[in-house]
């Protein structure tokens, strides 16, 4: 999909006033849970915002030595 930044803004305007139908444009959309619009903004962030990806990493710890029976 390809989103626009006008949607994106919309979107998160009507998920700030608590509402589930967006206008932009000329266009209107129903959503079915405020839920559902949070999942699609983090989509859209993904899309139109790349680089604020986190990128995870993992560090192994080694120690070194015995373990010792309890």
């Amino acid at each position: 999909m390809s989103f626009t930044l006008e949607q994106y803004q919309a979107l998160k305007e009507a998920i700030a006033s608590g509402v589930t139908t967006v206008t932009y444009g000329d266009k209107t959309v129903s959503y079915r849970s405020l839920s559902e619009m949070k999942d699609l903004v983090k989509m859209m962030e993904s899309e139109l915002f790349p680089e604020r990806l986190s990128r995870r990493r993992r560090l192994a710890e080694i120690e070194r030595g015995y373990f010792s029976k309890r």
